[in-house]
């Protein structure tokens, strides 16, 4: 979606648009007439948490109310593009800059509809943004950049257009790229991910992208791209596959997040690493019962094919902690326990330092993108004991989403600060602001806690 289907600069065919929560709604009404009091009070109208009201005028339409909740919460306002008649819509109210920059995300976010194949029936309301905001731009483009990708079929997502995708990010920012793929990651010692992918015919693949001055702190991104999720030889059943274009998800997160650091210039040196597969069945797939190698030198024993998105990362992390970040972040849509937990919405943070946790809830708070930390109980491991191995890939149905971060832990150096993020990157069904497919969470909110830790240039 281009932000022009969301905003214009200025429109000589604008309607007022009236902002309020229930708080304000008595006081704006001493300012209406007792025709549009009457109106209002014939159509009910409380200006509660996601309601609209058109206002009648001469010409038919003399305007519009929304009412939001938390005034800094963009998708308090996500409601407007398509609950509004189409056109140009003007803002009458007098909102903090905050919410104006709220405002401003959540009409962007409001309007997003996944177009490649399919025209939406309408277009959304635009709202008039004489001088529009460019962080909230960037945060917009890089929300609906997840959206994009997560929504877009495997084929045509697969790790080629994974990879093309970040190339075209490294040719807009100035930054560079290698690309490990097929029988060259078993050369360059990237078994797992190897193994992971070999039996599709689309070669697996490492993608790397550097960016930034060796000077400054090294921030590592890291992102699952399993492109599509039969489940391997431990097949998944029909409704478990139908929505696995979206195991990119992680990756998807990681690239866009990478964007924003680029685009903002944060004071950062950047590492995007994401390991990009296609976990299919075939000959050659890998089975229940193997040991595979890895990077760091660690054995495990494939108890599941299906708890395959650990395996890819373990070598990727392990790559990244070969670097000495200063911090590393990954982000996978890797279980289903974590949306057993805590639903589709909040995303399942784990980190092994308290700092780097704190900050993100924090800016998930400031931001209203929230995470909820949950604990790395490390006497879990004892779920993922190999009596042939060193480790198991998976092993227990108790907490799940515990032993895939423990899992992931082990592959991480001793002291490097970590955190990663277990995120569903779906919405199930439509809800305003939010429609039915792939989405950005916590990507707002990183971005917020990479600015604070390390600064901003832009």
């Amino acid at each position: 979606m281009s932000a022009a289907l969301a905003y214009t600069d200025a429109s000589t065919t604008a309607r007022a648009l009236h902002v309020l929560d229930r708080t304000q709604l008595a006081a704006w009404r001493t300012t209406q007439s007792a025709t549009v009091n009457a109106w209002i009070d014939a159509q009910g109208f409380a200006a509660g948490a996601g309601s609209l009201l058109l206002l009648p005028g001469e010409d038919g339409l003399a305007g519009a109310v929304i009412g939001i909740g938390d005034p800094l919460d963009p998708y308090s306002y996500a409601h407007a593009p398509f609950g509004l008649p189409a056109g140009d819509w003007q803002l009458a109210s007098d909102l903090s800059a905050d919410a104006r920059t709220a405002l401003q995300l959540g009409w962007g976010l409001g309007s997003y509809r996944f177009d490649r194949y399919k025209q939406p029936a309408r277009k959304p309301a635009r709202l008039v943004l004489p001088q529009a905001d460019a962080e909230a731009l960037d945060l917009l483009a890089a929300s609906l950049q997840v959206r994009d990708l997560v929504n877009t079929p495997t084929e045509h997502m697969g790790p080629d257009e994974l990879e093309v995708a970040v190339r075209e990010l490294a040719a807009t920012h100035g930054a560079q790229v290698e690309v490990v793929a097929g029988d060259a990651l078993l050369a360059q010692n990237f078994p797992a991910i190897h193994a992971v992918g070999r039996a599709s015919h689309r070669a697996p693949r490492l993608i790397a992208l550097r960016w930034g001055d060796a000077a400054q702190p090294h921030v590592a991104l890291v992102g699952k791209g399993v492109c599509f999720d039969t489940g391997g030889l431990d097949i998944k059943p029909a409704d478990g596959m139908r929505n696995m274009k979206k195991d990119m998800g992680g990756a998807a997160h990681a690239i866009a997040l990478a964007r924003l650091v680029m685009a903002r210039r944060l004071p950062v040196r950047l590492t995007l690493l994401v390991p990009a597969v296609e976990n299919s069945i075939g000959p050659n797939a890998f089975r229940p019962g193997e040991v595979i190698a890895t990077r760091k030198g660690v054995s495990v024993e494939i108890d599941n094919t299906d708890a395959e998105g650990r395996v890819i990362l373990c070598d990727a992390l392990a790559y990244a902690g070969e670097q000495s970040p200063d911090l590393l972040l990954d982000f996978a849509t890797l279980t289903g326990a974590a949306r057993i937990a805590l639903g589709p919405d909040l995303p399942a943070l784990f980190a092994n330092n308290d700092r780097v946790a704190n900050d993100w809830i924090a800016a998930g708070e400031r931001m209203r993108d929230p995470v909820w930390r949950m604990p790395l109980w490390r006497p879990y491991l004892r779920y993922l004991t190999s009596g042939i191995a060193d480790l198991a890939n998976a092993g227990s149905r108790m907490a799940g989403a515990v032993t895939a971060a423990l899992y992931l832990e082990r592959f991480v150096p001793d002291g490097l600060p970590w955190a990663h993020l277990d995120v569903y990157a779906w919405n199930d069904s439509d809800r305003a602001g939010r429609p039915a497919g792939g989405e950005a969470l916590a990507l707002r909110s990183a971005y917020a806690m990479l600015k604070a830790r390390y600064g901003a240039t832009a």
